[in-house]
């Protein structure tokens, strides 16, 4: 399936969405309701065990796309009302990402800024190459990257986090390894087969435990510790008495 916001294929179990919409592969709400779309048909379909996230060449993803929401800047509203769907639709999206029962891979070639990087802390994994960047540019135009941080700020701590919102410039991949946005950094010619690789194992793995562990470490990771332990070790009995679980 392609249209004009993103490729989608799968093999092997593996679905990869190739964004396009342009060199930047901007957020454009096309965008958002294209990978919300695409999500939600990949969790449907029984031969899709993986989902994985590529945005080619030197811009993962520019973020929202600042020309779309400057024609909007014309409308009676001064944009209000079209930004309040982008914002929402975007806010949709990134929760369908993180709530996802698939095991998710962002694949990042270049930079990631602003809701761009959103979406690579939104994924379960991420690989980048050497040459990838990330950035939260927000004060550097007046503004602040607060969707953006609402996802950045679940998987990095706070003062690599407040680097990043407020100096608004460009982390290097080391640089996000170290923070944790990053699973793993390669040299771009090791990079694909590296993820396809990992892919191809998750793609493996039993559907309905992944599903269900997901779910779990969802809801206890913000629990004290022994209602953490409680919800947890119910599912784990379960697990273990599952049919599907090798002996």
């Amino acid at each position: 399936m392609s249209d004009e916001f993103l490729t989608s294929a799968c093999e092997g179990g593996v679905r990869r969405l190739t964004l396009d919409g342009g060199a930047a592969h901007p957020l454009s709400l096309g965008m958002i309701r294209a990978l919300h779309r695409t999500i939600d048909e990949a969790v449907s379909d029984p031969e899709t065990r993986v989902i994985m996230i590529h945005g080619p060449g030197t811009i993962f993803c520019a973020g929202h796309d600042l020309k779309e929401i400057a024609v909007h800047r014309a409308d009676p509203d001064h944009g209000a009302t079209y930004l309040t769907e982008l914002f929402d639709a975007c806010a949709a999206m990134m929760q369908a990402l993180v709530g996802c029962p698939l095991p998710t891979i962002a694949v990042v070639e270049g930079i990631a800024t602003a809701a761009g990087l959103q979406l690579v802390a939104s994924c379960d994994l991420a690989y980048a190459s050497t040459a990838a960047r990330v950035c939260l540019p927000g004060v550097r135009n007046g503004g602040f990257c607060s969707t953006p941080a609402v996802a950045v700020a679940r998987v990095i701590g706070q003062k690599h986090l407040m680097d990043l919102l407020l100096t608004g410039e460009d982390r290097t991949a080391d640089w996000a390894l170290r923070a944790g946005l990053f699973t793993e950094v390669l040299p771009q010619a090791d990079l694909h087969p590296r993820v396809d690789a990992v892919a191809r194992t998750l793609a493996t793995r039993a559907a309905g435990a992944i599903a269900t562990g997901k779910a779990t470490l969802a809801a206890q990771i913000d629990l004290p510790l022994d209602r953490a332990y409680a919800l947890a070790s119910p599912v784990m009995v379960q697990s273990f008495l599952s049919p599907d679980r090798k002996r």
